[in-house]
């Protein structure tokens, strides 16, 4: 991300060498890791994809900074509609978990409740006597108790609670009636398929993540910048001789096999599931942070190709190379899926 990289420290010289090191260590593996990548791309083609839901799903692990994280975790089990992935999914999407954020419409805080919204469904989540829009810890438990009354508006309408009581979020208990599920508006149908994406970038995954069908191609495009030196704010055009920062290389790199990213390392962690460290499959991102307890702070991202190994745009002075990720600033992963991707808001 701008601003993002790894320390400073070494010269020109000596990063070059460390690339070529680093090249040297790695590039007995690379073919295998090539291919590895190819097998993961054919065979994610076979398996069957889906969103899962349900109350009980953790957070990821710092995917909700943590001034947050005890709140949206017990209220995220309020309701069996609701689980704290969705309701953290839900924050992040109405506005970034910024508790000051404040919309044209007049929304207000971090749960961004109107006032007429917030005068019938606000409660005093933390006792002390009032209720508090702009104080989160009044304004997330107010989210998941608005979330359940919802829910228990449409109990009785068949298929999906959860998808259900986020369908009367965006257009009304009324409409999810008269319909007997999702109405079919496509405001309302994208609004459902965007939480429930959502949802799994905050979730800590149950099992296997399946691999994702773009890694191959993701990792070919990084792999052909190797050598490239850094520029901060870099987006590879031919106006800044295309060079990179962290995240404008993995940004290109997934939009070179038409998945869209958001431009800042942060947000890019949000664009998919996150298997663990040793599930770790080539094509994920791997990120990094001064503080380990919020998705947030990350401030450097790059390409996992195998064996330990990222492709990155270290930094100013640095070329991308291949760098180790078993650092101590090492944060965490995101599988990303075009769904995934496709969910993100524009501006958070």
């Amino acid at each position: 991300m701008p601003g993002g990289g790894l320390p400073d420290g070494e010269g020109r010289l000596t990063v070059r060498k460390a690339w070529i090191a680093a090249g040297i260590a790695v590039s007995s593996t690379l073919a295998f890791v090539m291919l590895l990548a190819v097998g993961v791309y054919v065979i994610a083609g076979n398996l069957a994809g889906g969103v899962g839901g349900g109350a009980g799903k953790a957070l990821a692990k710092g995917s909700v900074p943590a001034a947050y994280q005890a709140l949206v975790q017990k209220w995220g089990n309020y309701c069996p509609a609701i689980n704290p992935a969705l309701l953290a999914a839900q924050l992040y999407q109405e506005s970034g978990f910024n508790p000051k954020a404040q919309s044209q419409a007049a929304a207000q805080g971090i749960a961004q409740f109107i006032p007429g919204t917030w005068a019938t469904h606000g409660i005093d989540g933390d006792g002390d006597g009032d209720r508090d829009v702009w104080d989160p810890q009044d304004a997330i438990p107010s989210a998941a108790a608005y979330d359940c009354a919802l829910a228990s508006y449409v109990k009785d309408v068949g298929g999906n609670l959860t998808e259900n009581m986020l369908a009367s979020y965006n257009a009304g208990a009324y409409a999810v009636i008269k319909y007997g599920g999702v109405p079919p508006y496509e405001e309302t149908q994208n609004y459902v398929k965007r939480i429930r994406a959502l949802e799994e970038s905050f979730a800590a995954p149950v099992g296997r993540v399946d691999p994702s069908r773009q890694a191959a191609g993701a990792i070919a495009y990084a792999q052909k910048k190797l050598g490239t030196l850094y520029l901060w704010g870099g987006n590879g055009t031919p106006e800044q001789g295309g060079r990179f920062d962290c995240s404008g290389l993995t940004k290109a790199a997934y939009e070179s096999v038409g998945i869209e990213l958001p431009r800042v390392a942060n947000d890019q962690y949000n664009a998919g599931p996150h298997p663990d460290r040793d599930e770790l499959l080539p094509g994920d991102l791997v990120f990094f942070s001064d503080d380990l307890t919020n998705s947030r702070a990350i401030r450097h991202v790059g390409i996992y190709v195998g064996g330990g190994y990222m492709i990155d745009a270290p930094r100013t002075g640095a070329v991308i190379r291949f760098d180790p990720i078993d650092t101590p600033d090492y944060f965490g992963a995101t599988r990303v899926t075009e769904d995934g991707a496709k969910a993100l808001p524009t501006t958070v």
